[in-house]
C-alpha cells in the first residue's frame, strides 16, 4: 500500500488534467493548442526518466531515490497549482514528470524484493489497483474538481498523499543488502552519452506521438525531423549501452525470453488500455452529449470491477499458469471492445456501462499475470533495470495508442463522410424525401420556404457528420479489439512455468 500510494498519484496525473485543459487555457490566457503542452511536457519528462530508475537506485540507494522522487513530485505539484503563467506551469510539469517517472519501476522493484516468490501475485495485485484504476478515474476526478472548485486543485490534491507516502516509506521501506554494499564499495560512473541519447530519443518520440496528427505526420518537416532524431538516438543508445559496464539502462535483461515477450505484451496492453480509455469519453461527450462527469460514470463501474477482481487474480496466479490467465483476460477484453464496435447513436447508458465492464473484467486478468511472467527468471540485482524497461513499454504503448486512435478517428471519419455524402444527391429518392419532409416540418414551425430549405440541408448534413463519426469510433474499437488478440501468440511462445507456490517449476 505504501508504494502503491505514490504510484497511483503519479499515474493519475497522466490523465487528470485532460478535461481541465480548456479551463487552464482560459485562466492563463493561452490557446487550447498551447495548453496541450501541459500534457506533453509531463509525458516527455516522464518517459525520459522512467527507464533509468535502476541506475539512479544504484547511485543514491533505492529508498533514498524513491523518497527524492516522491518529494520532488509533491513539491512540483504544489508549484503547478501556484503557476502564474502557462510557461511556469509547463516548467513545473517537467519537474513533476521527472519526479514521477521513476516511481512506477522503483515501486515494482521494491515489491519484487520485499515479498517471497509465492506472494508476488498478491503484491502485484494490490499495486495493480493503482496502476490500472488511476487512468480510469482520472478524467472523472479532474472534471469534478474543475467544475466544483478550480483546475489548480487537481494538483493540490497530490500534497497530502505525497506527504503520507514519504512518512510510510521512511518507516517501512529498506534497501536490500547487495544494493547498499555495491553503492558504498564500488560507486558508479555517470554515463553522460547514454543519458543524453536516451533523453533526446524518448523526448523526440513523445513529440512525434503527441504532435503527429496535428502536424499531418510525415507530411510535415517538423515531424519528419523529430522522427529522424528519434530513430538515430534510440538505435544508437542500444548499441552504446550494450557495450557499457555500468549502463544507464541494461538491455541485457531482454535476453530472457519470458521477460522480452511479457514486455512486448505490456506494450500492446498499454496501447489498447490508454487508447480505449481515451476513446470512450470522446465518443460519449462528442456524439451523445454526455457531460464530463456522466461520461466518467460510464467508466467508473469498470474500475470497480478491476479493484474487486485483482485480489482474486493474485490468488489464481498461485494455482494457474500466468499465460493462461492472460489469454483469458485478452479474450474477455477483446469481446468488450467488439461490443463497443457495435455501438450506435441510440445506445443507452446501461449498454455503454456493460461493454466497459466486460473489457475491464478482462483487464483485471492481465497486469498481474504478465508482471509475474516477466520477472520469474530475472536476477534480483537486475530487478530495478527490468522494471524500468517494463513500465517504459506500457507508457510508450499508451502514447502510441492515443496517437493512433486520434489519427484513426480523423481518417476514418473523413472516409465515411465521403461515402455518405455521395448519396446526398437530387437523384437519390430517399434524400429528396428527407429534404422535403424536413423542409415541411421547419415551415410548419415558422421558417420561410427559402430558410427552411437551407436549414433542412444543414440538419441532414449534421446528421451525416454524426453518423460518420459514429462509424469512425466503431472502426477504432474494432481495431483495438483485433490488436489485443496479438498478445495470445506471445503468451504461447513463453516458456512454460508451473503455478507460483514456492520455487518456479520449469517443464
Amino acid at each position: 500500500m505504501t508504494v502503491m500510494l505514490a504510484t497511483f498519484m503519479e499515474v493519475l496525473d497522466t490523465s487528470v488534467a485532460n478535461v481541465s485543459l480548456p479551463h487552464i487555457a482560459g485562466n492563463l490566457s493561452a490557446s487550447l493548442d498551447e495548453s496541450t503542452w501541459v500534457l506533453t511536457s509531463y509525458l516527455v519528462a516522464n518517459a525520459i526518466i522512467l527507464p533509468m530508475g535502476g541506475w539512479f537506485s544504484m547511485l543514491f540507494g533505492r529508498k533514498r531515490f524513491y523518497m527524492i522522487c516522491v518529494a520532488l513530485f509533491t513539491a512540483s505539484s504544489f508549484l503547478c497549482g501556484l503557476a502564474p503563467s502557462l510557461g511556469a506551469l509547463i516548467f513545473f510539469r517537467v519537474l513533476q514528470g521527472i519526479g514521477g517517472g521513476a516511481l512506477q519501476p522503483v515501486s515494482q522493484a521494491i515489491l519484487v524484493e520485499s515479498f517471497p516468490r509465492e506472494k508476488h501475485g498478491m503484491a502485484m495485485a494490490v499495486f495493480g489497483m493503482g496502476v490500472v484504476v488511476a487512468p480510469v478515474i482520472g478524467p472523472t476526478l479532474g472534471g469534478w474538481i474543475t467544475d466544483n472548485y478550480t483546475w489548480r486543485w487537481i494538483f493540490y490534491i497530490n500534497i497530502p498523499v505525497g506527504i503520507l507516502a514519504l512518512v510510510l516509506t521512511w518507516f517501512l521501506v529498506h534497501d536490500p543488502p547487495y544494493l547498499v554494499r555495491r553503492r558504498i564499495s564500488d560507486g558508479l560512473k555517470i554515463d553522460y552519452i547514454g543519458f543524453g541519447l536516451l533523453a533526446l530519443g524518448l523526448g523526440a518520440l513523445e513529440v512525434v506521438m503527441d504532435e503527429g496528427q496535428k502536424e499531418d505526420w510525415f507530411g510535415s518537416h517538423f515531424i519528419t525531423t523529430w522522427a529522424a532524431i528519434m530513430a538515430v538516438c534510440l538505435v544508437a543508445v542500444v548499441f552504446w549501452e550494450l557495450r557499457q559496464k555500468e549502463p544507464v539502462i541494461d538491455f541485457h535483461v531482454l535476453k530472457d525470453r519470458n521477460y522480452a515477450l511479457a514486455t512486448l505484451s505490456m506494450l500492446v496492453l498499454g496501447f489498447v488500455l490508454y487508447a480505449s480509455t481515451a476513446l470512450m469519453p470522446m465518443f460519449l461527450q462528442s456524439l451523445l452529449g454526455y457531460t464530463a462527469m456522466l461520461s466518467g460514470l460510464v467508466l467508473s463501474p469498470g474500475g470497480i470491477v478491476v479493484v474487486v477482481c485483482l485480489p482474486v487474480v493474485g490468488i489464481l496466479v498461485r494455482k494457474i499458469q500466468a499465460r493462461w490467465l492472460v489469454i483469458f483476460g485478452v479474450a474477455m477484453s477483446s469481446i468488450g471492445l467488439f461490443l463497443m464496435s457495435k455501438f450506435t447513436l441510440g445506445i443507452d447508458y446501461r449498454t455503454a456501462v456493460w461493454s466497459r465492464i466486460v473489457q475491464s473484467f478482462g483487464m483485471a486478468f492481465l497486469f498481474v499475470p504478465i508482471s509475474a511472467a516477466a520477472f520469474a527468471y530475472i536476477p534480483k540485482e537486475r530487478t530495478s533495470y527490468a522494471t524500468g524497461l517494463f513500465n517504459l513499454a506500457r507508457n510508450i504503448g499508451g502514447s502510441a495508442g492515443i496517437a493512433t486512435a486520434t489519427t484513426l478517428l480523423a481518417r476514418r471519419a473523413q472516409f465515411h463522410q465521403a461515402v455518405l455524402v455521395s448519396h446526398l444527391t437530387p437523384y437519390d429518392g430517399r434524400f429528396r424525401e428527407a429534404i422535403a419532409g424536413t423542409t415541411a416540418m421547419l415551415q410548419a414551425k415558422g421558417s420561410s420556404a427559402v430558410d427552411a430549405g437551407a436549414q433542412a440541408h444543414g440538419l441532414i448534413y449534421g446528421s451525416v457528420l454524426r453518423q460518420a463519426g459514429m462509424l469512425a469510433f466503431s472502426d477504432a474499437f474494432w481495431v483495438m479489439g483485433v490488436l489485443f488478440l496479438l498478445i495470445i501468440p506471445l503468451m504461447i511462445l513463453m516458456r512454460k512455468t508451473g503455478p507460483v507456490r514456492g520455487q518456479v517449476v520449469v517443464e
